[in-house]
């Protein structure tokens, strides 16, 4: 999605969904074919979802309305254009506030930013106008034992390397590329995992990045596949060597080793998404319509 000057400075703390990849190995060796998971929708220009049910999309609420604002466009599945019913925004989900923005700009403390999006329920729903008959939804992870997985990551955003950062000029709309990483952490709302630097990295560790928000986290291999979250925002440890040099005039570089990328946490939105797709379909409203 397009930010603004804002926003772009403050990326690393918002979007994330691109595959940035370890210095040390081959991209080509993260490159993968759509017929891997067919299952991922791509959103007008940048940004993904995941066919959860015939008719129905989950990805991030910042993701969704941004792009789709009077369903105006198509989501693409499968590489089939599929309209747009209608977006249904989690109640809970909150826009990051301009005053907030202006002060983070002005004081270089991120922590506030940091706290607004944890407490933020960043998860949409988009109602297709017709079944999708040709590829087949992923189930959702109904556990909670996210912390230990090694989960996949999935996504044809912005690209990059460990070393030198997201590249700022990458395109947003790129190939599709997969990386792995070890869920480290979780709250009530997202699960998290971190960019380790190759002596203590997965031999194909990455993270996600600009340009894909609403992406997914997977476990399972094939068919076995469950989605466990959703590409929602990312940030750097309050001791992280750039951030001790960094000043709030300066771009924010993402997609450094050690950058912490967070994803919606599936398991805990599960009841409100069966409320939201259970109602039918000639229904005119839904539960939690947001």
């Amino acid at each position: 999605m397009k930010w603004s000057l804002a926003i772009c400075l403050l990326a690393v703390s918002t979007a994330v969904g691109a595959v940035v990849i370890r210095a040390d190995v081959d991209d080509a060796r993260y490159r993968v074919p759509a017929s891997v998971f067919p299952a991922l929708a791509d959103m007008p220009g940048e940004g993904h979802g995941v066919l959860i049910a015939p008719r129905w999309v989950l990805t991030a609420a910042h993701a969704a309305p941004m792009q789709m604002q009077g369903m105006e466009e198509d989501v693409s599945i499968g590489g089939v254009a599929r309209k747009v019913k209608r977006i249904i925004t989690h109640p809970g989900y909150k826009k990051v506030p301009e005053q907030l923005i202006k002060e983070v700009l002005a004081t270089g403390d991120l922590s506030k930013l940091h706290a607004f999006l944890d407490s933020s329920d960043d998860i949409a729903l988009i109602e297709l106008a017709s079944p999708v008959t040709d590829v087949t939804p992923v189930p959702l992870y109904r556990g909670n034992k996210e912390v230990g997985m090694t989960a996949e990551l999935v996504g044809k955003g912005a690209t990059g390397n460990g070393i030198k950062g997201q590249d700022a000029g990458s395109s947003h709309r790129t190939v599709l590329r997969h990386a792995f990483n070890a869920v480290v952490g979780a709250d009530a709302r997202y699960v998290w995992y971190r960019f380790d630097a190759p002596t203590s990295a997965l031999p194909l560790e990455g993270i996600t990045g600009s340009g894909d928000s609403g992406g997914p986290l997977l476990i399972g291999d094939g068919a076995s596949r469950q989605l466990l979250g959703l590409a929602s925002w990312s940030k750097y440890p309050p001791d992280h060597p750039f951030l001790k040099t960094w000043t709030p005039d300066r771009p924010l570089v993402e997609g450094l080793y050690g950058e912490i990328v967070h994803a919606v946490r599936i398991s805990r939105y599960i009841p409100w998404i069966e409320s939201v797709i259970s109602v039918p379909v000639s229904s005119s409203a839904s539960p939690g319509d947001g």
